[in-house]
């Protein structure tokens, strides 16, 4: 059984490591690459928005997934 919290933390430092944590390797993907995306598009300020919004869903869906396994 996977630790609601210790998701959320692993997706705190890295986002999608929560997912990867949950078994759902493909989301956990999806969000990485997109966390590096948005990351490296933070030079023009435009990704920082988006970037925190790829953050704080990841932590939110690690969480979720967690309680629900």
């Amino acid at each position: 059984m996977a630790s609601p919290l210790l998701a959320v933390i692993l997706s705190f430092f890295i986002p999608g490591l929560g997912q990867f944590y949950t078994g759902q390797m493909m989301k956990a993907l999806v969000l990485f690459v997109l966390a590096v995306a948005f990351g490296g598009l933070s030079a023009f300020v435009i990704g920082i928005p988006f970037y925190i919004l790829v953050w704080l869903y990841s932590m939110y869906d690690a969480y979720t997934a967690a309680k629900s396994a």
